[in-house]
């Protein structure tokens, strides 16, 4: 390449060798040094920035769920600009820390929703606000759901003081491959980017069964389920071609040859070859215990990974599967019987994926659902001991912490109170699966971001809808 641009340079004077010195600054920026790759696979990066909290803050004499299984009595937390620095009885304040007295109260890491759409069907409730769907192709790799985001959606505001720092918006299930997924954390932002996890890699959404059928069914197919296996893999097969293409330049381009030339970027298979090279995450609507046997099938024909089913009502029947292949299962506590292939839900399907070993998550795909998530783990953990699947509270805490942090791929970052991880986590005025329990406080990075006792911290959207004081919340 630097021969290249030598060469190029020899008898180029004035405005023409500016205008080539240009170029070549471009092609450097497009070329990614943690990468290698010629194409900038992050541009629109996270502009995310904590807000300013004490340097140390201790919260004392909790009950703690660190998110990892465990329950502590009587102990505390200490926050040290922004991350979890300890957890445990006796920790002593430093210098100048913030101190909480959090006597009779429960301490746990935020809630993580790996499954909404909030921002992508905004509220208000409006049609011209239905960004969720660009059902205008069964295979629409090329749209990334960040850009319908609307960050004054005033549902973050109401998932935020249901104790919800992170969550997933996915694009809706009408197409086979629906587009990518972005992660955000849950604070005020004018801007997308301002909301972006930092860090976090990108989702890629696919859907089973009945939704692609009855969208395309008469728009010119996928008609059958049949139909939905063959457009997948022609997908595949093209975003496999694409992809090798893309390693055979990015192979030459690094053994210096000169007359190495790039392939015709195409934005849907640039995302399905992220797929294939690892760098993206799958995350598959789907139902049925058979139809999800055969996405695993299909992930090893084409060599990706799926991280996740979503709504999997039948992962139940496939527990040991899921296990085996290392594949979460994001569920609803108790939602089945609306369609057809919902109809074989159970109460304790949540349960018996966890007893199986396999990853259990909870999840909302609601905005009113993602506001006490809490209480949806507290359902599908009584539903368990109820037939003999006795999990703690402090283990079945981790279907809505910890496991949706692994399944987006963030679980060295959040969702637990580790040492070293984000300061995310709520302080609730009791028994977070008591029906009566409140969040009182929610940090995030360790900021304060809701404090009940606080109006000031009150996360007002200009939407909003029906409140004249922030004191409405009370």
């Amino acid at each position: 390449m630097k021969n290249i641009i030598n060469r190029q340079l020899r008898g180029t004077e004035g405005p023409a060798r500016m205008k080539f010195l240009a170029t070549v600054s471009f092609v450097a920026y497009m070329t990614s040094a943690a990468t290698g790759s010629p194409i900038n696979k992050d541009p629109y990066p996270s502009s995310y920035q904590p807000r300013p909290s004490a340097e140390y803050t201790l919260l004392q004499n909790a009950t703690v769920i660190t998110g990892t299984g465990e329950q502590l009595e009587h102990a505390s937390v200490l926050i040290e600009k922004g991350k979890i620095k300890a957890v445990g009885k006796n920790l002593e304040a430093p210098t100048g820390a913030v101190i909480v007295d959090a006597t009779g109260k429960w301490i746990t890491p935020g809630i993580i929703d790996v499954h909404s759409h909030l921002g992508a069907w905004g509220n208000p409730n409006d049609v011209s606000l239905y960004d969720g769907n660009e059902a205008t192709s069964p295979v629409t790799a090329d749209v990334w759901v960040e850009h319908s985001v609307w960050p004054q959606d005033s549902g973050y505001s109401r998932a935020l003081e249901g104790g919800v720092t992170t969550l997933q918006v996915l694009p809706g299930s009408a197409n086979l491959i629906g587009g990518r997924s972005v992660t955000l954390k849950v604070v005020p932002s004018v801007t997308r980017e301002g909301m972006k996890f930092p860090g976090a890699p990108y989702g890629l959404k696919m859907a089973c069964g009945e939704n692609p059928k009855r969208v395309y069914g008469k728009k010119g197919g996928p008609s059958t389920r049949m139909g939905n296996m063959a457009g997948y893999r022609k997908a595949w097969i093209k975003a496999a071609a694409y992809k090798e293409s893309w390693d055979k330049y990015e192979t030459e381009l690094a053994e210096g040859k000169e007359d190495a030339k790039a392939p015709t970027r195409d934005l849907e298979l640039d995302t399905l070859a992220g797929v294939l090279g690892g760098e993206i995450l799958v995350h598959n609507h789907c139902y049925r215990a058979d139809e999800m046997a055969s996405m695993i099938h299909m992930s090893k024909e084409f060599g990706y990974k799926i991280s996740t089913f979503h709504h999997a009502v039948e992962s139940y029947k496939i527990a040991d599967i899921l296990q085996q292949e290392d594949i979460c299962s994001a569920m609803w506590a108790d939602w089945w019987g609306f369609k057809i292939e919902a109809f074989d839900g159970i109460d304790e399907n949540i349960p018996m994926v966890a007893k199986a070993g396999a990853c259990a998550i909870v999840h909302s795909d609601d905005g009113v659902g993602i506001q006490r998530l809490n209480q949806e783990a507290a359902k599908a953990w009584a539903d368990g001991k109820n037939v003999g699947i006795d999990f703690t509270k402090a283990e079945a805490f981790t279907w809505i912490t910890l496991n949706p942090a692994k399944a987006l791929g963030i679980s060295d970052k959040t969702g637990s109170l580790e040492e070293g991880k984000m300061a995310d986590l709520v302080v609730w005025s009791g028994d977070p699966f008591d029906t009566y329990t409140l969040t009182d406080k929610v940090y995030i990075d360790g900021a304060v971001l809701f404090d009940r006792s606080n109006p000031d911290t009150y996360w007002q959207s200009d939407f909003e809808t029906g409140y004249v004081t922030k004191g409405a919340h009370q």
